[in-house]
């Protein structure tokens, strides 16, 4: 079985973070494994409080993975502190980690900042360069480009400007102000469109985080680049259309939506 690693924070409802990136990995066929950034109390109407874990137990729990079942691939998250993203690229480099994708998570869905401004800045100058993939949403790349994006040649200017400035692949996900599910991915100077007919679920807590774990599964399990994005917008094409309800705000997904089981 292939493994996959994801780096990231705890979302207490289960909805998005470290529990939806095992239930997709689970989901796409991987073995799942974790590294926790932080711990945070939050439900599908917002985040109430975060407990970040100091540099030296998060390097100690990415080394218990890699010294015992090297994950084929790492999906990286929320990362709260700048200190936090420094083990992180230092202990990737030391392991030559390969197939990294990398979700510049900054604001929840439900509007509460997860990672502070200084985190960002040091996502960028450490952890872009070792990135296979990023997958910004639209808010995300403005906020890293500038940029007001409003259209599709919009997206295709700030995926080219991100993919040069950062050296790594550009998935800049589409549906905030571009009204479609269509995401654009650079590489190299070469855009491809993923076009997706938008599902009308008002219930996306962890959507971006679903996505890039699923991607990573892909990737772990030996599919290109192009391919794992493929499958990963038919996997959460199918999670969002199960229409899971739960909860007074956005809720989660329905990771589970295509398990069979005698049990059940």
């Amino acid at each position: 079985m292939k493994t996959a690693l994801s780096i990231a924070g705890s979302d207490s409802s289960g909805g998005a973070g470290i529990q939806a990136d095992i239930k997709t990995m689970m989901a796409n066929g991987v073995y799942a494994m974790t590294a926790i950034t932080a711990m945070t109390a939050q439900n599908t109407t917002g985040v109430s409080a975060i407990l970040e874990v100091s540099p030296e137990f998060l390097r100690q729990q990415i080394d218990s993975v890699f010294q015992d079942i090297p994950p084929d691939a790492v999906k990286i998250g929320m990362v709260p502190s700048p200190a936090l993203v420094e083990v992180i690229a230092e202990r990737l480099e030391h392991y030559h980690a390969q197939r990294v994708v990398v979700d510049p998570v900054m604001v929840a869905t439900s509007g509460s900042t997860l990672s502070r401004d200084s985190a960002v800045g040091a996502m960028k100058e450490l952890l872009f360069p070792l990135a296979t993939v990023i997958t910004p949403n639209i808010p995300e790349s403005e906020a890293l480009t500038g940029r007001t994006i409003t259209t599709q040649a919009d997206m295709e200017q700030a995926a080219r400007e991100m993919a040069d400035t950062f050296g790594c692949a550009v998935l800049c996900k589409g549906g905030h102000h571009v009204h479609d599910a269509s995401d654009l991915l650079c590489v190299d100077g070469a855009c491809t469109w993923f076009h997706g007919s938008r599902i009308h679920n008002p219930n996306t807590h962890g959507t971006g985080c679903t996505l890039s774990s699923a991607i990573a599964s892909n990737l772990a399990k030996g599919f290109s680049l192009e391919e794992s994005i493929q499958r990963a917008k038919a996997y959460i094409s199918g999670a969002l259309s199960a229409m899971l309800d739960l909860g007074h705000g956005s809720g989660p997904l329905h990771h589970g939506y295509d398990l069979k089981s005698d049990m059940i």
